[in-house]
């Protein structure tokens, strides 16, 4: 071998494609807005098959995405939409109550003093009592075999339910007992008599919202303050999320069905004379 080899030049040839400005990122911008366009197309698709609420629920997010306005009721989604839907689920509500009812073998004997109505705190179950009582024994806490039936329905149905519940307590104008025990107390006790059925029954205390003991402040039949209908213990299904517009200090309407009498919508039964409560 000559010598004059090791002299050779070594030439490195550095070969540009011609097409690395031509198919460089670019291919995957278009890719990018061809998948966004496809998922968009799906979800136009999905919503138009889905049912009405499906479809208030998504706007709903997108005019009120942080959820704020659901929380205080301020915004339109928030106030209007949530209460547009429990009106639909009270509505539902009731007519699943009314027929629950129907199969309690002593419904037909109290019947007449069963009142259930929608208000602005929710769904309002009224158990009106009778000079001889219905639901509670006379002047007692205690609830009587049928009040302790219908009771116990009630919970089987409200124990499937998100909503918290609230039960009240009223009593007529005519003074009762003597000393420390009065109107309030019975009426309290009768509220946490009603609280206790539904507890055992599959109700769990932290669905307990409130237990209200109004004694004569709320009557049923203000132009009659005796009348014994105006003893009565409410089981309120209260509407989701009030409790928290109450504890953010939110004014809650009161609801304008209690305010009703009975009397006027014929339900009320004639005043008997006697001993009450």
């Amino acid at each position: 071998m000559s010598g004059h080899g090791k002299d050779q030049p070594i030439i490195i040839i550095h070969k540009h494609a011609e097409h690395d400005e031509e198919h460089g990122g670019a291919w995957k911008v278009a890719y990018a807005d061809f998948v966004t366009a496809m998922m968009a197309l799906f979800i136009v698709l999905w919503l138009l098959s889905s049912s009405e609420s499906v479809k208030k629920a998504v706007g709903g997010y997108f005019l009120d995405p942080t959820g704020k306005g659901k929380q205080v009721g301020s915004s339109n989604v928030g106030a209007g939409e949530v209460a547009r839907l429990n009106r639909d689920d009270m509505h539902q509500l009731k007519n699943k109550l009314e027929q629950a009812m129907k199969q309690t073998p002593a419904f037909e004997k109290m019947e007449k003093q069963v009142r259930i109505t929608q208000g602005a705190e929710g769904l309002r179950i009224d158990l009106l009592e009778t000079q001889r009582g219905v639901f509670f024994l006379t002047g007692s806490p205690s609830p009587t075999k049928e009040g302790m039936e219908l009771i116990q329905m009630l919970a089987e149905e409200l124990k499937k339910l998100p909503h918290k519940v609230a039960i009240e307590g009223h009593s007529d104008s005519a003074p009762f007992g003597e000393g420390e025990y009065s109107n309030w107390e019975l009426s309290s006790d009768r509220a946490n008599a009603a609280r206790r059925i539904l507890a055992s029954n599959g109700i769990p205390e932290e669905r307990f919202s409130q237990v209200r003991g109004f004694a004569d402040r709320r009557l049923l039949i203000k132009a009659e303050p005796t009348n014994p209908t105006n003893r009565r213990i409410s089981i309120i299904v209260r509407n989701i999320g009030l409790d928290e517009m109450e504890e953010m200090g939110r004014e809650v309407p009161v609801a304008a069905a209690q305010e009703h009498g009975a009397k006027k919508e014929g339900e009320a039964p004639k005043k008997e004379a006697g001993s009450h409560h």
